[in-house]
């Protein structure tokens, strides 16, 4: 009898081993199956944020000639449109330029005026009335040179009464040439030459007065688009200097989205593909884009070694893109961040 309930004790001994063997398989295999399953949730790949940036092209108001502000015209934030005045610049200095060009035009006129119209009918006719006393004179001459041949002849004069009388007369005669020549360039007036170089003197004084005109235009700035005026730099009563910056407009109807990505996270976007981001300063409304461009950022850019051993470094694209033509973009403001969906790494 002893035997036999020894027999029994020594079976359900056995018995609760393999319980106990089996019990700690199970637990072994239940964490086992819990540690996957915590890597499967907590250690996978985490999505890498892609964030952009909504900007507008900006143009740029700035004048060529330096002065003052006068008077401002818009505020910031005002739309304005193309050809509307934004701000006047006072510019004494222009002013007084302009003074020159019109006293130097005047002059350079007269002075063609003068070469078109010819010698004046005065100095013409006292010409004429000195070429009529050397034709008289020449008259004289010859008459008193003709009867002192005739006496010189017939050896009535002697020679040296001959020879002034003769130089006399060949004086006249040369005297009569003079006066002839002198009338004749009154009655021509000014050469070709002098008229032209008169008349170049007046297209010029005209082309100063263009461009002083042209500066005077530019103190009077004016929008080359239609659109915002984001930023006035400098004040009412400073002082610019030539191309010095002096408001930005921008085109609120043109904006596009800058994106930055490393090149294993650029998956199937390609130029002409629609993305999908999220707008947090909109309460995370989701826009649609079109990628406009693809273009790499250059070595000075982000990049990191995917395989260190085999030595391969990803570049850095920039990623234009612009909102699709159904979308409202009154919204997006230049500056607002615009999130992809996450990516993995």
């Amino acid at each position: 009898m002893e035997t036999q309930n020894q027999n029994i004790k020594e079976n359900k001994s056995k018995q609760f081993n393999v319980n106990n063997m089996l019990l700690a398989f199970i637990v072994v295999i239940v964490v086992i199956a819990a540690i996957a399953l915590v890597g499967i949730f907590f250690l996978k790949p985490k999505p890498v944020p892609i964030v952009g940036q909504v900007e507008v092209d900006e143009i740029r108001v700035s004048g060529k000639v330096p002065g003052r502000i006068a008077q401002f015209f818009v505020e910031e934030g005002q739309m304005v449109k193309a050809g509307d005045t934004v701000v006047r610049i006072f510019t004494p200095e222009v002013d007084a330029k302009l003074v020159q060009a019109k006293g130097a035009q005047m002059s350079a006129d007269a002075m063609k005026a003068k070469a078109d119209d010819g010698t004046r009918s005065e100095i013409k006719q006292q010409a004429f009335e000195m070429w009529q006393k050397a034709k008289a004179g020449l008259k004289i001459a010859e008459q008193s040179f003709n009867r002192i041949k005739r006496l010189y002849e017939k050896e009535v004069v002697p020679a040296q009464k001959y020879d002034e009388v003769k130089a006399q007369y060949e004086a006249m005669v040369a005297t009569e040439k003079a006066a002839h020549s002198q009338y004749q360039m009154a009655l021509n007036g000014a050469q070709w030459q002098d008229k032209q170089a008169a008349a170049g003197l007046a297209e010029k004084a005209g082309g100063a007065i263009k461009e002083v005109d042209a500066y005077l235009k530019e103190g009077h700035l004016v929008s080359p688009i239609d659109g915002l005026v984001s930023e006035i730099f400098p004040h009412a009563g400073e002082l610019v200097g030539s191309g010095a910056p002096i408001m930005n407009i921008y085109d609120p109807s043109k904006k596009k989205v800058i994106f930055t990505m490393r090149e294993d996270l650029l998956g199937d976007i390609r130029i002409g593909s629609i993305i999908k981001g999220k707008v947090p300063a909109v309460e995370n409304k989701e826009y649609s884009f079109r990628v406009t461009k693809i273009h790499d950022m250059g070595t000075y850019a982000a990049w990191k070694a995917s395989k260190p051993s085999e030595q391969i470094d990803l570049r850095t694209l920039e990623i234009t893109a612009v909102p699709v033509q159904n979308e409202n973009v009154t919204n997006l403001l230049p500056g607002m961040s615009v999130v992809l969906e996450g990516r993995y790494q």
